[in-house]
């Protein structure tokens, strides 16, 4: 790869390089897990700062994990990052490391702020490179067709999802119970976040201000529109920002409606979502949200021919006598997940605290028939065991077939704030809001910068 032009590389979209300067593998090859049986995995981190450095040092104590590689628009951590390993590249352009270092590595961790997922995981996906990507998986809609198609082209290759809290043994149990309908048909769902991701009183738009000189504030921009620094942004508060996170829901949603979406595989994609917050988002994500997210099914495991998960943050719950728990000092967990079902009703914490309610009674789900001993769980080995060939690894939790229906439900209620209290009807097949082409037009997708689009991997979208 040292023979392609490295500025002519940055100046055509990943897309174009991916198709024209990187290599293309036979169909026979492409048929085999390229890193089967190989003595490491090496791995190529973009975005070495923040929550990476939890997925860096759980992953490097796999024995066979090397990490040859780091990407990140911040100077001060690419110099801090060099230190700690003096034998791998260290790059600020993710670009770059595709066209300068390809031969580099097998595999590629993305740790970037939600609206710079898409393009890396997509780039890795292209070149045969295994992808472990943070939550939540995309930010835009259509971007969740993209990864669809992508990973329906390279089944060979090993994905996993952000989600290192199915670890906890109350989750796999919660699963259990649900999947083996130990709680009679489903009705319904009810899904809270305490987090603020966003604003209800209408803050006012920070002033522009000068980019701290060890942030390439334009790398850091990436797909999103050329604009100012502001203070709020990078590198603490994007999360709350239109363009660049995915609100409270989207912060929290793998690690709430994973259980559901593993339980229930019926539900492939919501046919409506309504947001009714106080106040639509203008360049912060809306709070005291209060979403309901519709599945159409067509199983003797549900009640109805629907399945709505009501979606809430800030702490929003529903009345639980209402839903069949009986707590007289209403105390729950800020971040739950309650499934309510035919003979009582799953209650369960995002750290996996697990409390099984009939007939208003708490009840032990030993007494359900459940299985109380799940076995051994390793969210950050079982994806490297996986990408290695290794035949009996343990379960991968969160591959992204699962992922991607989770982000879906995750990041719907952000998007639908935009049109408080409208029932949009979704059709992701099409990526279309059926009774709302405004709708349509304006929260389906975002027009990326030139040279930032995500490469096509499989069927156009």
């Amino acid at each position: 790869m040292q023979d392609l032009n490295r500025r002519d590389f940055v100046k055509t979209t990943a897309a174009l390089v991916g198709a024209a300067a990187l290599p293309t593998l036979s169909s026979a090859a492409l048929a085999n897990n390229p890193t089967a049986g190989a003595k490491e995995l090496r791995i190529l981190q973009v975005g070495a700062g923040g929550i990476a450095g939890m997925d860096r040092g759980r992953l490097v104590r796999h024995p066979k994990v090397k990490f040859t590689g780091f990407v990140d628009v911040d100077a001060n951590t690419r110099k801090k990052i060099g230190g700690q390993f003096p034998d791998a590249f260290v790059e600020k352009d993710y670009r770059v490391a595709f066209a300068d270092h390809l031969d580099k590595f097998d595999a590629v961790n993305v740790c970037t702020p939600d609206h710079t997922h898409a393009a890396p995981m997509l780039l890795a996906l292209k070149n045969d490179k295994h992808v472990y990507g943070q939550k939540p998986l995309v930010q835009q809609l259509e971007e969740l067709v993209m990864l669809d198609n992508a990973i329906k082209a390279k089944p060979h290759l090993a994905t996993q999802t952000g989600n290192q809290r199915m670890n906890a043994a109350g989750r796999r149990i919660a699963v259990d119970i649900l999947e083996r309908d130990l709680l009679g048909q489903a009705i319904e769902a009810w899904v809270w976040t305490g987090t603020r991701q966003g604003t209800h009183t209408g803050e006012p738009l920070p002033d522009e201000a000068t980019a701290p000189e060890h942030l390439d504030w334009d790398l850091w921009l990436g797909p999103a529109k050329k604009q100012p620094y502001r203070n709020g942004i990078a590198p603490g508060r994007w999360r709350r920002w239109w363009e660049f996170g995915t609100g409270g829901c989207g912060d929290w949603g793998v690690h709430l409606l994973d259980i559901i979406m593993y339980a229930y595989p019926e539900l492939t994609s919501p046919v409506a979502v309504q947001n009714n917050c106080p106040r639509k988002p203008d360049f912060l994500h809306s709070t005291y949200c209060q979403s309901t997210l519709t599945y159409e099914v067509n199983s003797p495991r549900f009640k109805r021919g629907i399945f709505p998960v009501h979606y809430n943050d800030v702490g929003i719950t529903p009345s639980l006598r209402a839903i069949g728990i009986d707590k007289p000092d209403g105390k729950v967990d800020k971040n739950s997940t309650s499934v309510i079902c035919e003979g009582g009703t799953l209650l369960l914490s995002a750290g996996g605290n697990l409390e099984i309610w009939v007939k208003g009674k708490k009840v032990d789900p030993k007494e359900l028939g459940a299985n109380m001993d799940p076995g051994p769980a390793d969210h950050w080995n079982s994806w490297v065991d996986q990408a290695l060939g290794v035949k009996d690894h343990l379960k991968v939790w969160t591959p992204w077939d699962v992922g991607i229906r989770i982000t879906e439900g995750a990041i719907l209620p952000g998007k639908a704030a935009m049109f408080p209290g409208k029932e949009l009807l979704w059709d992701r097949k099409k990526l279309v809001f059926s009774n709302s082409q405004e709708a349509t037009d304006k929260i389906v997708r975002r027009n990326y910068r030139d040279g930032f689009a995500p490469p096509k991997v499989g069927l156009a979208t």
